[in-house]
C-alpha cells in the first residue's frame, strides 16, 4: 500500500474510499453488505493515481474488514476477483454457493 494513501469506510456511501495526503479522492471500492455476505461490485481508481497501489490498498482494506466482520465475500468486480487470485491468503473469505 502506498504510504500517502489512506483508506476509510464511507458507510453512508457504501464504499471504501482512498484519499491522498491532501484529501484528494484517489479511488473507491463499492460494497453491499448483508448479515453474512459482502458483495464487491465495482472498484474505480482515478487516472492520476493508476499504477500506484490504490486499487490494491482498497481491496486489502475491504477484505480485512470482511474478515473482521465474519463475512463471506462475493467479488463480482473483476479487479477484486483478480486481486484475490494473487492473494490466496484471503481465499477462506470467498463465498461458496
Amino acid at each position: 500500500m502506498t504510504s500517502d494513501i489512506v483508506v476509510t469506510d464511507a458507510e453512508d456511501r457504501n464504499r471504501f474510499e482512498a484519499h491522498d495526503a491532501d484529501g484528494v479522492l484517489a479511488g473507491f471500492l463499492e460494497y453491499s453488505r448483508t448479515d453474512d455476505l459482502v458483495i464487491y461490485p465495482h472498484t474505480q481508481v482515478e487516472s492520476a493515481f493508476e499504477g500506484k497501489g490504490v486499487g490494491g490498498a482498497l481491496a486489502q482494506v475491504a477484505l480485512d474488514d470482511a474478515r473482521a466482520r465474519g463475512l463471506q465475500v462475493l467479488a463480482t468486480c473483476p479487479f477484486v476477483a483478480g486481486w484475490l487470485v494473487r492473494h490466496p491468503e484471503y481465499k477462506d473469505l470467498l463465498y461458496e454457493d
